[in-house]
C-alpha cells in the first residue's frame, strides 16, 4: 500500500503511462521521476496486460495457501465461540489449533469480542467504563489484590436460575432458609496467580485467617514476599487486617470509595468465576456448586443450609493469564508454613489464628 507521498501512487503510476505511450523510454521515465527502469517496466506491463484496473493497489495475501485452516476447522470455531462463548485459549485447546489462528478466524469473520457482549445472553452490549491506562507491576508480590463476592446459595432442587422464574421463588417462602456464600480470593497483579475459598461469612477473623492461608499458597508457589495489599474500604479490611499486615510488613492500599475498578484484576476474577463457574451450568443443590469449584479436594457431608464450615473451607486456585479459570485441589489448612520475607513469619499457624481471634474479634 503506497502512502501519500510516494513517486508510484495511482496518479504517479498514470503519468508513468502517459509517458510511455507518448514516446518516451523507460529509462527516460525512470530518470525523470526518480525511479528504478524496473519499477517502471512492471507498471507499463501491468497496464497492457490490465489496463487502468492494473495500476490500482494489490492485497499483498499469496495466491495460494496451502497451509490455511480447513474450512471445517473454521466453521467448529465459528460455531464454538457462538455457542459457548469462550475465549480463544480455550476453543484453541478444544479443536487442537494454535490460538493465534483461532484468533484469525474470529477477526475473519467479524466476530465481537467477549467483553462486548453479556456474559449470560451473549447479546452485543456496549460497556459504560474503559480503561484506558492499563498498568501491571514489575515482579510478583509487589502487590496483590483481595476481595470478596456475595453469592446467593442454591435451595435443594436447584432454584429460579435452572426452571425460569415461572416456577416461582423460594423468597415467597419464609420458612425457607437459603442464605449467602462469600467467595474470598487473591490475586497477583503481575503473575495473575490467584487462590478463592468459600467461606460463610465477611467478617474480620474469618478474612485475615482466609488471608494467612492465601499468603502460605503464594510462598508455596515461590512468591515468598506480599509488599502491598489493595483492598476496598470494607470495615473488615480497613481495621481488621491492619495487625496483621503489619506483623507480616505488608503495607495496606485502599480504593477510591465507590471506585472498584481500582481493584480490576481481581473483580475481573470474579466474573471470571461467575462466568465459568458459579453460572456455567445448573446446580441442583449449593453442595454440587461448591463442590465444583475445588475439583479433587477432600468430600465432606454437605447439606443445602450449609455447604461449607470454618473448619472446612471450600478453596480453589488457579492462573489465569488467558482469561481462563484453571481449577486445582484445595491445601490443608492447619499445615505449618514458614516465610521467608524481611520479616519473621510465624510457622505456627494455629498460634496465628488464635490470636488474631483475639485482636479482631470484637470486629
Amino acid at each position: 500500500m503506497s502512502h501519500g507521498n510516494a513517486r508510484t501512487t495511482l496518479h504517479g503510476r498514470l503519468l508513468i503511462v502517459q509517458r510511455y505511450r507518448q514516446g518516451w523510454r523507460q529509462a527516460h521515465i525512470a530518470a525523470a521521476m526518480g525511479i528504478s527502469r524496473r519499477c517502471v517496466a512492471k507498471w507499463v506491463g501491468r497496464f497492457t496486460s490490465e489496463g487502468v484496473a492494473g495500476l490500482q493497489d494489490r492485497s499483498s495475501r499469496p495466491h495460494r495457501m496451502p497451509a490455511r485452516t480447513s474450512r471445517s476447522v473454521e466453521a467448529q470455531v465459528v460455531e464454538l465461540r457462538r455457542r459457548e462463548r469462550r475465549g480463544r485459549d480455550w476453543i484453541a485447546a478444544e479443536l487442537g489449533v494454535p490460538a493465534r489462528t483461532v484468533s484469525r478466524i474470529l477477526v475473519r469473520h467479524e466476530l465481537p469480542h467477549l467483553a462486548m457482549l453479556d456474559p449470560m445472553t451473549g447479546v452485543l452490549i456496549r460497556a459504560s467504563k474503559t480503561t484506558a491506562v492499563r498498568y501491571e507491576r514489575d515482579r510478583p508480590g509487589e502487590l496483590v489484590h483481595m476481595d470478596v463476592k456475595k453469592l446467593g446459595r442454591i435451595p435443594d432442587g436447584g432454584g429460579w436460575k435452572a426452571y425460569g422464574r415461572a416456577s416461582g421463588s423460594i423468597q415467597r417462602d419464609r420458612s425457607t432458609i437459603v442464605g449467602f456464600d462469600y467467595v474470598h480470593s487473591l490475586v497477583d497483579d503481575h503473575s495473575r496467580l490467584a487462590y478463592s475459598e468459600i467461606l460463610p461469612d465477611e467478617k474480620g477473623p474469618t478474612c485475615a485467617a482466609f488471608l494467612i492461608r492465601g499468603i502460605a499458597y503464594f510462598a508455596a508457589h515461590g512468591i515468598t514476599r506480599i509488599e502491598r495489599l489493595i483492598t476496598d474500604n470494607a470495615w473488615a479490611y480497613r481495621y481488621s487486617l491492619r495487625t496483621l499486615c503489619a506483623e507480616l510488613g505488608i503495607t495496606q492500599k485502599f480504593i477510591r470509595p465507590h471506585c472498584p475498578w481500582q481493584n480490576g484484576k481481581v473483580e475481573r476474577l470474579n466474573r471470571t468465576l461467575m462466568a465459568e463457574w458459579a453460572y456455567r451450568q445448573p446446580f441442583t443443590t449449593n453442595a454440587q456448586r461448591t463442590a465444583a469449584l475445588a475439583p479433587g479436594s477432600s468430600t465432606t457431608t454437605l447439606n443445602a443450609v450449609t455447604a461449607h464450615s470454618k473448619d472446612n473451607p471450600r478453596p480453589a486456585d488457579c492462573h489465569q493469564p488467558d482469561g481462563r479459570v484453571h481449577l486445582v485441589g484445595k491445601i490443608p489448612v492447619g499445615r505449618p508454613f514458614s516465610w521467608d520475607g524481611d520479616r519473621a513469619m510465624p510457622t505456627d499457624l494455629a498460634g496465628v489464628l488464635d490470636q488474631l481471634a483475639v485482636d479482631v474479634g470484637d470486629h
